[in-house]
């Protein structure tokens, strides 16, 4: 009789602790209203000063503009945000892997990308630039016989190929950016189209490099770049809006590129 009283009282113990474990277990993967958990992977590629670049005097940490509006928009949301940095040619197959929740990286949404990622508003538009050391070079016709840079599955590769069709010149892709300035700067590339704003940044840095506008050029806007179908899109457009029209994104324009609108 003492056995079966134990045994009842020893299977009811087991069951109330059964119980607060499911209740416990539910709790925590039940997020609701809290954003604890919740976290977004960006990928970027960290070679594109103002919009992305590696700070060294802070520790090596991505800054820039695209990283304050992905911080932004992620603290709105609820997100706790990481950041993976790669090549610019990696960051759209990272998306369609799974690897990545969104890209922001300067990237224009033209019609290519947009038939495997889907893309968020605009967020700024820009113009395209020939930087060179080449002081001999002060136009397009001068690039005839000549080398010219471009970042490898960039937009600029693009101008690129559409300079093709009129003049005859050697195209060259780099990964980076940086790559293309240091190939210029030791006379192994002799020009380069990069974007404006992220030309400026290493005009004033290499004071032997000029430029120009690249003519007959479409402005060149930036936008996220998100999994096809992702509810992200929609989301981050909300908070985008949101940012045009208090003044966060005007202000972050002014820090970064130094432009009020």
């Amino acid at each position: 009789m003492k056995r079966n009283f134990l045994s009842i009282y020893f299977i009811i113990i087991i069951a109330i602790l059964a119980g607060c474990g499911a209740v416990e277990e539910k709790s925590s993967s039940d997020t609701g209203s809290d954003s604890s958990g919740k976290k977004l992977i960006m990928a970027t590629s960290a070679d594109y000063p103002p919009y992305e670049f590696v700070d060294t005097a802070k520790g090596g940490d991505v800054v820039g503009f695209d990283i304050d509006i992905a911080n932004h928009i992620a603290k709105e949301l609820g997100y706790e945000l990481e950041i993976k940095d790669m090549d610019f040619n990696g960051l759209i197959p990272a998306l369609d892997s799974g690897k990545a929740d969104f890209v922001i990286a300067g990237m224009t949404p033209n019609e290519e990308r947009k038939k495997t990622v889907d893309f968020s508003d605009e967020y700024y538009a820009a113009q395209q630039l020939i930087v060179t050391k080449d002081k001999s070079i002060k136009s397009v016709e001068d690039l005839e016989g000549k080398t010219l840079g471009v970042q490898l599955a960039s937009i600029q590769e693009k101008e690129a190929d559409k300079l093709l069709k009129e003049h005859k010149f050697e195209v060259v892709q780099r990964n980076k950016v940086t790559e293309l300035v240091q190939e210029m700067k030791s006379n192994r590339v002799d020009a380069a189209i990069i974007e404006d704003a992220v030309a400026y940044e290493f005009l004033k840095k290499n004071k032997e490099l000029s430029s120009f506008a690249l003519p007959n050029t479409d402005a060149a806007g930036s936008a996220i770049a998100f999994p096809k179908d992702s509810e992200l899109t929609s989301e981050f457009n909300k908070e985008l809006k949101k940012m045009k029209e208090d003044g966060t994104l005007d202000k972050l324009i002014e820090k970064w590129f130094g432009v009020k609108k």
